[in-house]
């Protein structure tokens, strides 16, 4: 179906034709549409069939609030005109085949509140100043790119970030300590103590959410709307971060969904991830951890998704009634002992550190013999030296014990024959 080049009967605040199977370009829509651009506050085009490149005409919609253009066959690099937009709130392009780096021109959104550039071809490095320009960003979806380099350490001044999404990128490095800075995370009253997302974004006299949000929920694509303002997630899977989990992401107590999964990650499950009592979904599968899984991992009430296969976790896994309702495929591919492993032994479970540093430890019955045979040298050194010693060192002492010795034998003799 063929765009509509004439909307004049859309005049007003909203103009939204998604969820429709419109195609072509939208140039003319964009760049020749001034009768009317000049009046809409939110633009909602996603979900159709749309192609080219996106106009780079923006400068004629200065009143935009709202941009989305989602789910569509856009191709090209993100033009510079849309950062003059200074009043916009969101901007969602979302699933369509855009490529290049973000525009600088995007520093002008001072007031944005939704980022969502999620499963497209862009490259580069995420700009340092997301985080240092959009404070009051709420959700950072960046998910399914090409996007390379760190993580940068800026981000975590997003103090209303409450969705960060880069998982399927390139992205290197460690995950930042300071990630507990994400203080809209770390809010365990979702009801009385969020920020409500999108009341911005509300048009006045209508009463449902503009904005939605597809995001990746217990292994699940979930589409998120009007409950959107209640979610907490984070999601960094398949890409290339290393080093340990940082204990300062437990602090984020608040969180339902965290996602480190298909990473480099080493070393130990944090101890304390018990406190993290709002998550809902974990999943530290494919990486390199090792250790013991936590035993406060079965203070997580509210857990009903787990993933911690194929890591290098040993030992026996905790005994709750929720970790043990999680089937075995959660557990696969560790050297891990306990319910719901039908499989299990008890050469799985975890045994003393090896002080032989030979990766095997003496067993008990090895022990006790080891005992033995030092006691047994030892009594012998004792009592030759306590009793044999000095009757060959001194000749008097020997004269004596024979003299005795011929005595005993007298004795024993007469006592015979009588």
């Amino acid at each position: 179906m063929p765009l509509i080049t004439t909307p004049s009967d859309l005049l007003g605040p909203i103009f939204d034709l998604s969820n429709n199977a419109l195609s072509g370009s939208i140039f003319h829509l964009i760049c020749q549409g001034e009768n009317f651009s000049n009046n809409i506050e939110f633009l909602k085009l996603s979900k159709n069939h749309f192609s080219g490149d996106i106009p780079d005409c923006w400068m004629n919609w200065p009143r935009l609030r709202a941009l989305n253009l989602g789910h569509n066959n856009f191709t090209g690099s993100l033009p510079m005109s849309i950062g003059t937009l200074s009043s916009l709130l969101s901007l969602n392009l979302r699933n369509n085949i855009l490529s290049g780096i973000i525009p600088t021109s995007f520093k002008n959104f001072s007031s944005l509140e939704v980022l969502d550039l999620g499963e497209n071809e862009l490259v580069g490095s995420i700009p340092s100043w997301i985080g240092e320009r959009f404070s009051i960003l709420k959700i950072l979806n960046l998910r399914s790119n090409k996007f390379h380099g760190d993580f940068p350490i800026q981000l975590c001044g997003l103090a209303f970030l409450q969705i960060l999404d880069v998982a399927s990128n390139s992205l290197s490095g460690t995950i930042p300590r300071c990630i507990n800075n994400l203080s809209a995370m770390a809010i365990t009253d979702s009801y009385d103590q969020a920020v409500i997302l999108y009341s911005s974004l509300r048009s006045e006299g209508q009463s449902e959410i503009f904005e939605d949000a597809s995001l990746v929920m217990k292994g699940v694509l979930v589409e998120y709307n009007s409950i959107l303002n209640l979610v907490r997630s984070i999601d960094v899977s398949k890409n290339i971060f290393s080093g340990e989990i940082p204990v300062e992401v437990t602090n984020l107590q608040g969180l339902q969904s965290l996602n480190l999964s298909h990473n480099l990650l080493t070393g130990r499950i944090p101890d304390n991830i018990g406190v993290m009592r709002s998550i809902e979904s974990l999943d530290l599968s494919a990486n390199q951890l090792s250790g013991q899984i936590p035993q406060s991992m079965s203070n997580l009430s509210f857990l009903s998704h787990l993933n911690l296969s194929n890591n290098n976790l040993v030992g026996k896994i905790p005994s709750s009634t929720q970790l043990q309702s999680f089937g075995a495929s959660s557990f696969a591919g560790n050297d891990l002992c306990g319910d719901p492993l039908s499989n299990c032994t008890e050469k799985n479970v975890l045994v003393p550190e090896d002080k032989n540093g030979d990766g095997n430890e003496d067993d008990d019955e090895d022990g006790v013999d080891w005992l033995l045979y030092i006691s047994m040298a030892l009594g012998f050194v004792v009592g030759f030296w306590c009793f044999i010693g000095p009757l060959l060192i001194n000749r008097r002492w020997r004269c004596k014990y024979c003299h005795f010795l011929d005595r005993l034998g007298d004795g024993c003799f007469v006592r015979k024959c009588n």
